[in-house]
């Protein structure tokens, strides 16, 4: 079975020393107490928590999966208790605003909790993640009554919340969507038609759900722009607001899916069900970018989960499996053999492991610093917090979850034919590592988001903006021997990031199917370089840390020797990447001939 420790000193790392989140939060009048004790103590009430109530229940939830009796969803044993244990901590109401019972607590605080409760078993923290992106779209578009109403008890728990596009027909294309809503003369709408793959679509955690469904209304406009967005709830609400009838809404069917058994993938029928408008008519898909988004952060942090999971038990693993003897002489000799960290191939697996993990982890804290800074923002400094959001977000989401199926992978390999089996967990790793790469927008939407809405439909100025940032950095270490192995190769990895998106542009002027034929090498090589920054950045605080003497002196070595392996043996990959991308949409879409005929 799959085993959890919670990264606590390197969470600590990322949030106070590279970012100095903590000193940010406390310039701030409304987050002043937010110092290193108030974030110390949620991470470690949290890691007791992950470790010892959900972490044990990833492998059996896995086995059990969720069940339809008589209409409703049952979870695994233990499930329920755990949410009850989670709603009674007072964890769903972290970043909640303080006027519905929130603690008005930043993005950057509540990351580390996302973390850590979705590494020890990813599809239990589905449940609460969902009703994060539900919380966020009332907070932003609803009316005062429907947050009066809603808000409040997706806040404290009690009720979840679930967000729902998809149709069997439609995918991503949700222009095509036909999930209906007739106005039912009283404020309210009848929503009628069939989604699939909701996450969380129905349990028996809460007492309530809340559905934000994307629907049409009569007469609406064809395509994108004629969706709207309602909330429908499991159970409709009296004139006290308090839980009454059933709405005419089911959970048709659970999803026979690869992983993440534990959590409930519904088909969802509406059958005239009671829904509530939010945001103006026809403008739905722009109000559920609101969750959307969210759930693209959140996704960023289920593939740093993956690689985080898969690099402890591999870890633990390699320092015990004996097999054969070093190349170079005997390691281990009072064995028999030799345990299998000490093969260099081994070692190669566990570093590739460990920097997707700790750079996972860097740009997600810097995401959400961004998002934090954003909320406060406004003229031109909003804008330019919300262009570098706005960019990093499909790279975050794309390449972390990548990353992060590449680095589970790595886990099975590592364990052999061990790895293979479930005793172990991790062939449950790659399983639920999987999905990540295709919901909330698959891995090529992300890329064509990012290179042709982010990056050229913006003239590059968001691209420029982060550029410049990696410049300034550049610049300030320069001068630094000790640096020098990681400024150069950045450097020139930045300068080409900016002249393959001109060319690109230029191609795309051209023809515009060489976005499609490029992006996703695009996104990758963007994903890379990213990290090559932060591996330099946490590079350059390491080795300050060790000329002043810091008593943590092995700590620092290892996070510099990790570095170094990422930019000498990953960091390479951006070659066949650049090749690739560059090498134009004629050996994928030749109006000449079709390689593709029997």
């Amino acid at each position: 079975m799959a085993q959890y420790k919670a990264p606590l000193r390197d969470i600590n790392f990322v949030r106070t020393e590279l970012f100095k989140m903590e000193a940010f939060y406390q310039s701030i009048d409304c987050w002043s107490e937010v110092g290193p004790d108030l974030t110390n103590a949620i991470a470690d009430e949290c890691a007791k928590f992950s470790e010892n109530v959900i972490s044990p229940l990833y492998s059996s939830g896995d086995r059990e999966g969720c069940h339809l009796v008589d209409g409703e969803v049952k979870t695994p044993s233990g499930f329920k208790e755990a949410y009850q244990q989670y709603v009674e901590g007072g964890w769903t109401s972290l970043e909640g605003p303080v006027e519905f019972g929130g603690q008005g607590l930043p993005s950057g605080v509540s990351i580390a909790v996302t973390e850590m409760i979705g590494t020890a078993n990813w599809a239990w923290s589905m449940y609460p993640g969902l009703s994060h992106g539900a919380s966020c779209t009332i907070e932003a578009h609803g009316t005062p009554d429907q947050k009066n109403l809603f808000l409040a008890k997706l806040v404290e728990g009690v009720w979840t919340g679930t967000m729902c596009l998809t149709e069997s027909h439609c995918g991503t294309d949700l222009g095509l969507l036909r999930t209906k809503a007739e106005p039912d003369g009283d404020g309210t709408y009848q929503i009628t038609g069939t989604k699939i793959f909701i996450s969380s679509g129905d349990h028996d955690l809460a007492e309530n759900i809340l559905h934000i469904v994307l629907a049409r209304l009569p007469d609406a406009p064809k395509g994108t722009k004629g969706i709207s967005l309602f909330i429908v709830p499991k159970f409709l609400l009296d004139e006290s607001g308090n839980i009454g009838q059933r709405n005419h809404l089911s959970c048709g069917s659970l999803e026979e899916k690869m992983g993440i058994h534990g959590n409930a993938t519904c088909v969802m029928n509406f059958d005239g069900a009671k829904g509530y408008l939010i945001g103006p008519e026809n403008r739905g898909l722009n109000c559920m970018f609101t969750f959307m988004n969210t759930a693209r952060i959140g996704t960023a942090v289920q593939g740093l989960a993956h690689a985080e999971l898969a690099y402890q038990n591999s870890l633990a693993y390699a320092s015990e499996r004996l097999q054969m003897r070093s190349m170079s002489g005997v390691v281990a000799k009072d064995k028999e053999a030799d345990p299998i960290i000490v093969h260099p191939d081994v070692r190669r697996m566990l570093l590739t492991q460990k920097v997707f993990a700790e750079g996972g982890r860097m740009l997600v804290h810097w995401v959400t610093l961004l998002s934090d800074k954003l909320s406060l923002a406004d003229g031109d400094d909003a804008k330019e917090q919300e262009d570098m959001l706005s960019l990093l977000t499909p790279i975050a989401k794309a390449f972390m979850t990548e990353t992060g199926f590449e680095a589970a992978n790595l886990g099975l390999q590592i364990f052999g034919g061990h790895g293979y089996i479930r005793e172990w967990g991790m062939e449950q790793n790659v399983r639920d590592s999987r999905i990540s790469m295709l919901y909330e927008g698959t891995t090529g939407i992300q890329a064509l988001d990012l290179l042709g809405r982010k990056v050229l439909l913006k003239g590059g100025k968001p691209l420029m903006q982060l550029l410049a940032i990696i410049g300034d950095f550049c610049e300030e270490h320069k001068n630094e021997q000790a640096m020098a192995n990681f400024i150069g190769p950045l450097q020139s990895l930045a300068g080409d990031w900016g002249e393959l998106t001109t060319q690109l542009g230029a191609l795309a002027m051209q023809d515009p199917d060489e976005i499609n034929a490029a992006c996703v090498d695009y996104l990758m090589f963007s994903g890379y370089v990213c990290y090559a920054y932060l591996w330099a950045k946490a590079s350059a605080l390491s080795l300050a840390e060790l000329d002043a003497g810091n008593d943590d002196k092995s700590f620092y070595q290892r996070k510099l020797y990790a570095s170094q392996f990422y930019y000498q043996r990953i960091l390479p990959r951006t070659e066949s990447l650049k090749l690739t991308m560059m090498s134009g949409v004629k050996n994928l879409l030749d109006e000449d001939i079709d390689p593709f005929s029997m």
